[in-house]
């Protein structure tokens, strides 16, 4: 009891993927490579903080690292001409001390991430507009945008009350314990002047793997069999003769029959 999962991490290898992707043969190697992996993310988040960045996908190789950047914003990356993409690359390089190969991909649905939905449900609360307001707006645009279920959790102090309290907007369905469900969860922080707020958001946007029954259903689907009426013609003349051939030796034996 009292035991929580993470969602995305209860899912990892089986419809999610890792968001840093290589491997350290030796424990001093890991950690530097960790340590490198969130000194880029941090340089990022501090240098696009109005970018509306999701997450940060870091892939190595022998040669190069290669970083992904999900955004809802791409032209705020980029820059004109991707002039300040470059400049991102050579900062990156300094932190990493390696070569930097950068991409930029847009997030066409930022309603549907949930790290972009806490991100703005923290920034209204940073405005001092009411949680319950902010939640409520938050979940029905992620709902219209065509998620089948989402969740929304604020703690602290709300409203400026002495005493932390929790509050919590559901709409549709969320199954946490369902592997094949696609579930995306995210937490913020709204830095505010009674102290900070903590937001959690999950998003259920359907299953990927389908169900076992349909699966099973599927799989005893009837076969269908088309016949030529040539075909049909040949079978009949070869019942007709096989019929003759069994008429003739019931024949010759009812002969020996009688002679015998």
């Amino acid at each position: 009891m009292g035991h929580k999962t993470h969602p995305i991490g209860f899912r990892l290898g089986i419809i999610k993927d890792w968001q840093g992707r290589w491997f350290a043969g030796k424990g001093k190697d890991y950690r530097r490579i960790l340590n490198e992996d969130i000194r880029i993310r941090k340089a990022l988040n501090e240098r696009y903080t109005d970018a509306g960045i999701a997450r940060v996908e870091i892939e190595r190789n022998a040669q190069e690292v290669e970083v992904t950047i999900w955004t809802s914003r791409p032209g705020i990356v980029i820059g004109r001409q991707g002039q300040r993409v470059e400049e991102t690359r050579q900062v990156l390089q300094k932190v990493a001390e390696s070569k930097i190969r950068l991409s930029v991909q847009e997030i066409r649905t930022p309603e549907l991430d949930a790290a972009l939905v806490a991100r703005n449900v923290a920034e209204q609360l940073e405005r001092r507009v009411a949680h319950r307001r902010a939640m409520l707006q938050a979940s029905s645009r992620t709902m219209q945008a065509g998620a089948e279920g989402i969740k929304i959790i604020v703690k602290g102090r709300l409203g400026g009350a002495e005493i932390a309290r929790r509050e919590k907007v559901m709409i549709g369905r969320v199954p946490l314990h369902t592997i094949r469900a696609d579930v995306d969860f995210a937490i913020s922080e709204a830095h505010t002047i009674m102290g900070r707020l903590g937001v959690k958001v999950w998003i259920y946007k359907g299953n990927i793997i389908p169900d076992r029954e349909r699966l099973e259903i599927d799989e005893i689907a009837p076969i269908e069999v088309s016949v030529r009426a040539e075909e049909n013609e040949n079978s009949e003349e070869n019942q007709s003769v096989a019929i003759e051939d069994q008429i003739e030796v019931v024949a010759a034996e009812e002969v020996e029959d009688a002679a015998t």
